[in-house]
């Protein structure tokens, strides 16, 4: 007899939308789609994919690339009726800024248009084709969601927010055949992260608080990602997998 759950981990046919899956955690995710035969669609600010090739350390190989800014609150509806409905959306943009800018008005307002107001946008955007499919939507958080990110105030609130969204939108949404889950990374090397991770000092002394002894990577949450769009997560609904190394758990 065929055990179902031999096909859980395969995507063929399916269409995947990852924002923000040009490059960092959102590439590793649309790749380990990918890999498992769906079709992914990701989007990126730049005007193009060769863009990415020569700037960033970006894979593209058979994904689709669409560009999109986030921060325009009417790119994403306008998005969203091109592209073919969605198995899989995966809301994986996100933005940061250092040297305390973010205490101030226009450093917390970048801040949070990205990291919560458009994954609103995209959530309401990718509804109607999600719930046509029976579809899953996953947010993109993270570990500073649940602890506090001295000098970042605002992601720290929108991360937060994007873990709560992921709640409610889990119990609203359910209803219409959609499951919303998140994934709360902790550290992985990306262009946002590079403020610890490209120095030593701070990179070790991270180190020594991750029980592993290593720093994620893209495949991690990729890994995280496909269980949660897969029927292996068909009960799980409105749930945030924290995925880190074991750093939040002292």
């Amino acid at each position: 007899m065929t055990n179902p759950f031999d096909y859980a981990l395969d995507f063929t046919g399916k269409h995947v939308v990852v924002i923000g899956g040009s490059s960092g955690i959102g590439n590793g995710i649309a790749q380990g789609f990918r890999a498992r035969g769906a079709d992914v669609t990701v989007t990126g600010t730049r005007p193009d994919e060769g863009d990415y090739l020569e700037a960033e350390d970006s894979n593209l190989t058979g994904l689709a690339y669409r560009q999109l800014n986030v921060a325009d609150r009417d790119a994403v509806g306008a998005l969203a009726p091109t592209l073919a409905a969605a198995d899989v959306l995966v809301l994986s943009q996100g933005t940061v800024r250092y040297k305390r800018e973010e205490f101030e008005r226009e450093g917390w307002d970048a801040v949070m248009d990205v990291n919560i107001n458009s994954v609103m946008d995209c959530a309401r955007a990718f509804h109607t084709g999600l719930a046509e499919k029976g579809g899953s939507l996953i947010i993109v958080s993270s570990v500073a969601a649940f602890k506090s990110a001295l000098g970042t105030p605002a992601y720290a609130a929108s991360k937060a927010g994007a873990a709560s969204l992921t709640k409610t939108l889990g119990e609203a949404w359910a209803r219409d055949g959609i499951r919303v889950n998140g994934i709360a990374p902790g550290l992985v090397p990306t262009k946002l992260t590079s403020v610890t991770t490209d120095h030593p000092d701070r990179l070790e002394a991270t180190l020594r608080a991750i029980p592993v002894r290593r720093v994620g990577t893209p495949e991690d949450m990729a890994g995280a990602a496909l269980f949660l769009a897969s029927p292996l997560a068909s009960y799980v609904v409105g749930q945030t997998l924290v995925v880190d190394g074991g750093l939040t758990l002292s």
